[in-house]
């Protein structure tokens, strides 16, 4: 049975801050990913159509997603 437990200030609070900080980390992370490849991602991606990059970006996007989520887990 959920109980009220999540509508409590610091608790409501500390999850949107987490939730913040996990999608500045990610975006943070993607940004060095795009730095990181020889060329630009969004425009190789919507321009020129590359599925295959797009499946691979997408896949670092779960990746970098789980680790988020697991640090902030603990």
């Amino acid at each position: 049975m959920l109980g009220i437990e999540w509508l409590k200030p610091a608790v409501f609070f500390g999850s949107i801050l987490y939730a913040m900080i996990g999608v500045a980390v990610f975006w943070i992370c993607f940004v060095v990913v795009d730095k990181l490849t020889p060329y630009k991602l969004w425009e190789e991606i919507v321009e020129h159509k590359n599925v295959a990059l797009a499946i691979v970006v997408g896949a670092v996007a779960i990746a970098i997603g789980q680790i988020v989520a697991a640090a902030i887990h603990g």
